[in-house]
């Protein structure tokens, strides 16, 4: 299935693995609607939609970029409009945008907790529902989500409980949405990495530069995203991926280019069991 023409709805799409997506699919000719939030540099936060627009054009897409807090339905509904627009519909929902804070229930502030679920779950909740009506009319329509197998162990649970509940709700609406739209054959799915990825936020929030070195590239899921969009809507649906499963089921079994540092050892993510 070629990406040709066809349109690409992604949040967060300024830098890291949203923008990694926008890229792989970009140079297959897709048009990509960027809805993130930056549109002037940050010292700690590499890229603005902007200069994500313009990388996404080098690579042979159409950019549309879009300010966006998915926080405030206004300007989701801005953004898909001015989507529409430019491009006439609406194919591909990637739901990428997410706040992360791995603190535990006493050191969870309430502005914190509201932040991750503004995003992660009313965010991907209002974004879904406002593209739903330009999915349904879209060529081999797909929603994929960003998100985590829901996995009840109590070590995935405690110690960053606000985080891993508005991620497992994401997981939800995925899911959620896979029966819902089926009638339409609108396809909706959930995917996550086996390893921490090389990311601002794995660097400025987790663990630096060391845990960078344990990580693969954005483009890990770049690839496994063009794989799952490549597949029939009809048919791939309801699944939560796991992007080095995906890899191989395509027979893609060497992985090793995607490590930032052949030499070290790969740090698995959380909600997946070592």
């Amino acid at each position: 299935m070629s990406f040709q023409h066809r349109t690409v709805f992604i949040t967060g799409a300024s830098r890291g693995i949203g923008k990694a997506i926008a890229l792989k699919l970009a140079r297959d000719g897709a048009n990509i609607i960027i809805a993130a939030k930056t549109t002037t540099p940050n010292p700690k936060l590499e890229g603005t939609i902007f200069t994500a627009a313009k990388e996404i054009e080098d690579a042979g897409g159409k950019a549309l970029a879009v300010q966006c807090d998915i926080r405030f339905e206004e300007q989701i509904i801005n953004a898909v409009e001015k989507g529409v627009a430019q491009f006439g519909g609406i194919d591909i929902l990637i739901n990428n945008a997410s706040a992360i804070s791995l603190t535990n229930v006493e050191n969870t502030s309430a502005k914190v907790f509201d932040l991750m679920h503004d995003i992660n779950v009313r965010g991907t909740f209002l974004v879904s529902k406002h593209c739903i009506p330009y999915l349904k009319k879209g060529t081999n329509p797909h929603i994929l989500t960003l998100s985590p197998p829901i996995n009840l162990s109590e070590k995935w649970v405690s110690g960053h409980v606000a985080y891993t509940m508005s991620k497992y709700n994401m997981t939800m609406i995925a899911t959620g949405l896979a029966g819902e739209l089926k009638p339409f054959r609108v396809a909706s799915n959930s995917l996550w990495p086996r390893t921490t990825i090389a990311t601002a936020a794995v660097k400025n929030l987790l663990g630096g530069d060391a845990l960078m070195r344990k990580s693969r590239t954005p483009e890990i899921l770049a690839d496994t995203a063009y794989i799952i969009l490549s597949r029939p809507s009809d048919e791939c649906t309801g699944y939560t991926f796991i992007d080095d499963e995906v890899l191989r089921s395509a027979g893609i079994t060497d992985l090793s280019p995607y490590a930032v540092d052949k030499n070290e050892q790969l740090f698995i993510d959380l909600f997946l069991d070592r």
